[in-house]
Order: C-alpha cells, then sequence, then structure tokens
C-alpha cells in the first residue's frame, strides 16, 4: 500500500491488547474498556433504536447516518440488533463517511476483537474489496442491509448525499483531535439530511458543539454517561425540512398498490434492477423476448472490468468509480475462474498522448487502485511481451457476462418471462399492463425499460438520445503457450486469459451495421488489434496459422448516450413537462414551482455503452433506491446527470 500524500487508508498502530490507535489523528478508534457498552449507550439508546427496529412494519426501512466508520464497530452493534429485533421483512440502511478507511488487513485485525461479532464482520470482511474514494455500496444479508460508504471528507461528502436519515451516530475522533469533523457547516449538513423525526447520539458535550447542534435546529439534551465519561448528549431535529431538490430532479411519489414490478430487458441492465427490487421485497416479473437472459450484448463470453477515468472528478468518473466497487463486491458471490477472474487489467500507454493521460491519473488516485508500470514491470505482469508500460488496475479483470445476469435473476421474488416480446404499454386501473399484440403478458404498478437502445420503441422514452454501435469479438482457441496470458491487456482493442479453452479479442466499432452476423472484415480487424497489444502473444496463438474464415465470434450493439453516461431513474411525459417548464427557455435560472409530470410507476435503465459492467449493476441499486426513497448509491450530481431529464431539460433551455 502506497504511503504517499495520497495514500487512501488509516495508518494504524496496534498496541499490546491488539487495539487499533490512529497515527492520522493521534487517537483511539473506541473506548479502551468498555467500547461496546459505550456503543450501545451513547448510539443504540439515545436513539431508542431497540423500540424503533422492534415496531419497523414490512419493507419499511430505517436509515441511520453516521459521522466516522472507523472500524465499523458502531455498524455491527446496530446491525446485530437489527437482526434480532426487526421484522424479516423491514430494511436496515447505514450511510458512514470516512477520510481514512483500514486496509483489509487492518480491518480484519481489529475484527479478532469481537468474536460476538462474526456473523456480521465475516460478510461484510468478504466484500471489503475496491473501496475507493466517493460512495461504495454494499448488499449485505441477501439485501435486507445495506452499508453506504463515502470514503473521503465528510464536508465533501455528505453535500453530495440525497437521503433522509432517521438516526445519527455523531462519531469521529474527539473534537480537540479532529476539530474539522465538528463544525458548523457539518452539523448544518446534517440538519439538511434530517426530518421531524430524526435523532441523534453523541459521546461529546463539548460546550461550542452543543451549541452549533442548537443552532442547525437540533434540540439537545445531555444524559448521564458511561464510564469514565461523566455525561453524553442526545437530541432530535426540530426546525423546518430542508428544501427540496428542483422538482425535475425531485423523487417521483412510490407507485401505489402492491409491491409487484415488470421490468422489461434481461440483459445486465435488467437483471441487476431486478435483483435490487426483489431485495427490497419487491415481486418482480422480467420479460424478456429472447428464450433466456444475456442474449445480446450481455452475452459476450468474457467483458472487460476496465475503469475509463477521467483525474478532474467528472460525473462519470464518479459512476464507475462507485460502479466498479459495487460489481466487485457482487463478483465476490460468484465462481472464481469460470464466472469471473480478478486477474487484473493492463491499458497500455500506446502513445504519448495516452502516457500524458496516464500520468495524470497516477497523480490523482491511491496505488490500490491503478499504478504505472514501466515495460518491464508491465510484462512481467501480463506474462507476454508487450510494446509499451501502461496503467495497471490490480482489482480489474473479466467478467462472464451471463453468469452476472443468471446470478442476480437467482432470487426467489424473480420470475422471467421467456419469449415475451414487450410491443405496447398501457396503463389501466393503476396498473402498466405490457402487451405482446393482442396478448396480456404481465401487469404491475412498477415497470423499468431495461432493454437498450429498445426503450424508445415505447412513445414515452421515443425522445431519449441513444445510439447502437455495432462491436464484434473474435474467440480464439487457447494454446499451451497463449496460457502465459495472465492479465487483461487492453489498447484500442482487448484480449484476456483464457476462459476454459478460448481467449476474446474484441471488440470493433461499427456505427452503420445493423446485422449481427459476424463478419470476415472484422475478424481481420480484431486480429489486427491484437497485433497492436502483443506481436508475441499474437505467435502464441499461432495467428498466422489459423484459417480466419473458420473463426468463430458473436456481433451485438452496444447502447450508448451522447455524454456516455447511462440514463437511470423516474420518466416524464414530456408534452407536459415542455408546457410545464417552459419559462427555462426565456431564463435558464428559474426553478418553477411546479411537480414534474412524471408518468407514475415508470423508469428506465439504459445507456451503458461498453461500460455495462460496471454501471449497470449500480445503476439498478439507483433505480430501486429512486423507487422506494431511499439514499442514493451514488452522489447527487451524479444521479442526476444520469437522470432522463437532463436530455428534455437541455432542449428547453437551448430553445430546440
Amino acid at each position: 500500500m502506497s504511503d504517499s500524500p495520497l495514500s487512501l487508508h488509516a495508518q494504524i498502530d496496534w498496541d499490546e491488547q491488539g487495539r487499533p490507535h490512529s497515527r492520522q489523528y493521534d487517537d483511539v478508534y473506541f473506548s479502551r474498556e468498555d467500547g461496546i457498552d459505550e456503543t450501545v449507550h451513547v448510539f443504540i439508546e439515545q436513539n431508542r433504536l431497540r423500540q424503533r427496529f422492534a415496531e419497523l412494519p414490512p419493507h419499511a426501512c430505517l436509515v441511520i447516518g453516521e459521522t466516522g466508520f472507523g472500524t465499523g464497530m458502531n455498524f455491527f452493534c446496530a446491525w446485530q440488533l437489527f437482526d434480532e429485533l426487526a421484522h424479516a421483512d423491514a430494511r436496515l440502511h447505514f450511510v458512514s463517511v470516512e477520510k481514512y478507511p483500514l486496509t483489509r488487513d487492518d480491518l480484519a485485525r481489529a475484527m479478532q476483537l469481537w468474536p460476538q461479532f462474526a456473523a456480521y464482520t465475516g460478510p461484510l470482511l468478504e466484500q471489503y474489496v475496491a473501496i475507493h474514494p466517493g460512495f461504495q455500496q454494499f448488499s449485505l444479508d441477501g439485501g435486507r442491509v445495506t452499508l453506504t460508504l463515502m470514503i473521503g471528507d465528510a464536508l465533501e461528502q455528505l453535500p453530495q448525499l440525497d437521503a433522509r436519515i432517521d438516526a445519527w451516530f455523531l462519531d469521529g475522533f474527539a473534537p480537540a483531535k479532529n476539530p474539522d469533523m465538528w463544525t458548523p457547516e457539518l452539523f448544518a449538513q446534517l440538519a439538511r439530511l434530517s426530518h421531524a423525526g430524526t435523532t441523534l447520539g453523541t459521546f461529546t458535550t463539548t460546550g461550542w458543539v452543543r451549541r452549533s447542534l442548537v443552532e442547525a435546529g437540533f434540540t439537545m439534551k445531555k444524559v448521564p454517561g458511561l464510564g469514565k465519561k461523566w455525561e453524553v448528549m442526545h437530541g432530535h431535529y426540530s426546525a423546518e425540512p430542508a428544501a427540496l431538490p428542483a422538482p425535475w430532479y425531485a423523487r417521483p411519489a412510490a407507485p401505489p398498490g402492491p409491491r409487484e414490478a415488470l421490468v422489461i430487458g434481461a440483459g445486465l441492465a435488467g437483471s441487476a434492477t431486478a435483483a435490487s427490487l426483489a431485495a427490497r421485497g419487491w415481486q418482480v416479473s422480467v420479460l424478456e423476448r429472447h428464450d433466456g437472459p444475456a442474449q445480446e450484448a450481455s452475452g459476450n463470453p468474457q467483458g472487460v472490468l476496465y475503469l475509463k477515468l477521467s483525474a478532474h472528478g467528472t460525473a462519470l468518473s464518479q459512476m464507475i468509480l462507485a460502479g466498479f466497487g459495487y460489481t466487485r463486491r457482487w463478483l465476490q458471490r460468484l465462481q472464481r475462474g469460470q464466472a469471473w477472474d480478478d486477474c487484473g487489467v493492463l491499458q497500455l500507454a500506446f502513445d504519448d498522448k495516452e502516457a500524458e493521460r496516464q500520468a495524470k491519473l497516477a497523480a490523482a488516485f491511491d496505488s490500490s487502485l491503478l499504478q504505472v508500470l514501466d515495460r518491464d514491470q508491465a510484462q512481467a505482469v501480463a506474462g507476454v511481451a508487450l510494446p509499451a508500460g501502461g496503467l495497471f488496475y490490480p482489482e480489474g479483470g473479466w467478467v462472464h457476462p451471463p453468469a452476472l445476469c443468471q446470478a442476480q435473476l437467482g432470487h426467489p421474488r424473480i420470475r422471467l418471462l421467456s419469449h415475451a416480446n414487450v410491443l405496447e404499454l398501457r396503463k389501466a386501473d393503476g396498473l402498466w399492463q405490457a402487451w405482446d399484440g393482442e396478448r396480456l403478458l404481465a401487469s404491475a404498478p412498477l415497470v423499468v425499460l431495461a432493454g437498450a437502445a429498445e426503450v424508445r420503441n415505447f412513445p414515452a422514452c421515443a425522445g431519449l438520445p441513444l445510439k447502437r454501435i455495432r462491436g464484434q469479438i473474435t474467440r480464439l482457441p487457447a494454446t499451451e503457450a497463449s496460457r502465459a496470458l495472465q492479465t487483461v491487456v487492453c489498447a484500442e482493442g482487448y484480449v484476456a486469459p483464457p476462459r476454459g479453452d478460448e481467449h476474446t479479442l474484441g471488440a470493433s466499432f461499427d456505427f452503420h451495421s445493423q446485422d449481427t452476423t459476424p463478419t470476415l472484415a472484422e475478424h481481420k480487424g480484431n486480429l489486427a488489434l491484437l497485433d497492436e497489444i502483443s506481436t508475441d502473444l499474437a505467435e502464441r496463438l499461432a495467428v498466422g496459422k489459423l484459417a480466419v474464415e473458420q473463426l468463430q465470434g458473436r456481433a451485438a450493439f452496444r447502447c450508448t448516450s451522447p455524454d456516455y453516461l447511462p440514463i437511470v431513474g423516474p420518466v416524464a411525459d414530456t408534452e407536459t413537462f415542455n408546457e410545464a417548464y417552459a419559462v427555462l427557455a426565456r431564463d435558464a435560472r428559474q426553478v418553477p414551482d411546479i411537480a414534474c409530470p412524471w408518468l407514475e410507476g415508470l423508469y428506465v435503465n439504459s445507456g451503458h455503452g461498453s461500460r455495462g459492467l460496471i454501471t449497470a449493476p449500480l445503476s439498478g441499486e439507483l433505480i430501486a433506491a429512486w423507487v422506494s426513497g431511499e439514499p442514493l448509491p451514488v452522489a447527487r450530481a451524479v444521479a442526476e446527470a444520469c437522470h432522463p431529464n437532463r436530455f428534455a431539460l437541455r432542449r428547453l433551455i437551448r430553445g430546440k
């Protein structure tokens, strides 16, 4: 792990009893004598969580917000109690901010101190990979518990959070050691995220902390403490709730009626959406026009977890970083070697411009995410001779997309209807009906369109600027010599280590052809891409001896948007939208107080381009969060950048 100034992780010393001490803050993570008892007294009792967990109705979700995740002890205490007391169909969503997350080894070491939490620490540790800056979401206990970690400075992360917090754990190192965590600015963010029923517990009774919380809108009271702490504080939010976002980005009300949903399309986006809804108690019917899932772009034998990032923290870059972590944690549940492999991804610095871009990324991100390798280092990692060094992503790799789709569709609340070609949606008696000509396929109050560019066949999405780009992959039989390839290598194309007995090589870009029959010309083009990646590997694959006309492959369509961000969220009625917000054409700064004309219960998840493995699973969580009113799994600005309404808004403002 890098100890550079950019190092992301906590620097920890361990005392003779094996307890962690932060070098960054020169403070302990929890009380040496009675850490768990203190957590229970300060956070569980002061927020009345025993009673609140026990009273949670089915499908309700209690949201806890925390400042300072640390070793996760508060989270494990809350989860254990929730598990004991809450209804089996209730949910817990725990949102916590952490500037310096522990490394996996340090977290595992801290967890050994609490054998009584083994049922909770183990599942988190299993998923504790790809912990990088920004929002990182974990799905635990079959989706009954969600943990959203915001990695970074609290005052940078909390303003990006879209959530309604029910109970605050105001934690973090002591005010004297970490004053940045106890400021009026931070308390203003707690207030923004609170509502009339929000409670708060904290171990500190420092006068200026109490006064600042009161100024922010909390009614605070000192109560007897525990052990060495004479007093602690609890309180509740008693001021006016914060203003809502602009109406065209506000949350629609959840559709009334039974918790039943239709998802149209069983590729990566549809499968992920179905899994996220099912985890929240929805009965989901997935309608797929083919005879099974992952038949189109999601059906390739190997897809690459490739992070095309920007050093400038753009919305797309934030989405990719959050999505990469979420997908990697999903993959931990699947069989390595058959369904996926974290063999790493090497992006060659094939020209000066690319080398310059890679150097900027290396300066912006921690070495646990990416590392610049010279040519010798790159060849050692790849196992074959290469024309250049490049940027190595050690946590990347390849995925067999059909395996991911099958796993996500395996939830007991999901039924897959194959040969179900939805040609029309009609609304009747509050339900969306999916019709194939004269045949009614299914109906539900909620429908999510996840059929790539085909979503435009439905009038509500006809205006979405989606384009199809044909891509062809080539399947190459592995040889004894080609098995030396240890990692995915990318330049203009990519080649992966073998899955079973073949390598995947690709992929072409064709903006014009609408045919899915593989062509000889594109196989030849892919072989030329291979030559640019590694002539050594091309020789190991005996490419010169291959009969090109006998090569196997498959072609499918990527579906992409003009800004390369996916299109994820609720759908509005275009005509009424244009009338309601016509004033924006004259003055883009206006925010008319007019509710957005949502098409109630209609959502879309599309436009993932060649990044579907990274953005589609998290987009399923984003849809589920929109629908259920839960904390969004990405920064508010990222959700807005992915929102379907962004295009209608831009057209209005530009007067088109």
